[in-house]
């Protein structure tokens, strides 16, 4: 099939000019005959009566030209679906997320995500922030989403939530009763955090190095629900974020030590390897971390 006859064909029949049809491809004169000639002789019949004054279709050639109406329109409908197809967002979004964010963000936005683009399916996960940062630089994840820093210069860093974090105990905790809890009552206190590599004891090792916190005694677990648990026991004190903590504070179950000192606050932040950050997935759940902003 020559897709360049049929057009010089059915612009030949349209115009009914050779010359108005070799101007209007921008071919020359003779290479409109040449296509008419090729089709004629392909079809053995004439598509066309030639006179001095004018030119005109046959029957052969009317039913041509509605035939190959026929076959343009399919093939620019077929044009658009295959963009259409290639322009929407479906396919699978593989995300690695840290703790705090994997059990307690995630399913929000997964959420807001089908609700979005429900044609994307998802795989999530879950590992503490080294863990993330290493998954994502090995391109085993589309994108990772931490709670903690990263200084690797191979990766985009963008922020999208801001987070604070408590001190928190059991209600039976002597600090508890405490209306104002000073730094200098934290001295000498049992915490119970994350294991290395995770970004909230990162934090917590910050907060005890910069206030020359002395720990009584520290252990960790790696675990959001099991230091819950714990501090629940009245085995100790731990820093957690207000997304983990949130629903055993409302239960009481926990009690956020009123601490005479400013905020905790730290930034969430999505990171992508340069080579996945303009995948069409990839930045439609960015848009809707936006909204969740």
């Amino acid at each position: 099939m020559n897709v360049d006859a049929f057009r010089t064909f059915m612009t030949l029949a349209e115009l009914k000019n050779f010359t108005k049809t070799a101007q209007a491809l921008y071919i020359s004169q003779p290479s409109v005959s040449m296509h008419i000639r090729s089709l004629e002789k392909e079809l053995n019949t004439e598509l066309f009566i030639r006179s001095p004054r004018k030119l005109q279709i046959t029957p052969t050639g009317e039913l041509l030209y509605e035939r190959i109406k026929q076959l343009f329109s399919i093939y620019d409908q077929t044009v658009e679906d295959i963009l259409e197809i290639q322009q929407s967002v479906q396919g699978e979004l593989s995300i690695g997320a840290s703790f705090t964010i994997g059990e307690y963000i995630v399913p929000l936005l997964i959420k807001n995500m089908q609700t979005a683009y429900p044609d994307v399916q998802f795989h999530i996960t879950i590992g503490n922030t080294d863990e993330i940062i290493q998954l994502v630089k090995q391109l085993d994840v589309d994108l990772g989403l931490i709670e903690g820093q990263t200084n690797s210069k191979d990766l985009h860093v963008e922020p999208f939530m801001e987070d604070e974090l408590f001190i928190v105990a059991s209600p039976n905790h002597p600090l508890s009763k405490k209306e104002n809890v000073l730094i200098d009552d934290l001295q000498d206190q049992v915490w119970i955090s994350r294991e290395e590599g995770s970004g909230t004891r990162e934090y917590l090792s910050h907060l005890i190095r910069s206030n020359g916190l002395r720990p009584k005694s520290m252990f960790s677990i790696s675990s959001n629900q099991a230091i819950k648990e714990s501090i629940i026991e009245g085995m100790g004190l731990s820093l957690m974020s207000k997304h983990v903590c949130k629903r055993e504070l409302e239960q009481n179950l926990l009690t956020k030590l009123p601490l005479d000192k400013e905020p905790f606050t730290r930034t969430f932040s999505s990171i992508t390897s340069p080579l996945l950050v303009n995948k069409r997935n990839v930045e439609a759940f960015m848009r809707v971390m936006d909204g969740l902003m």
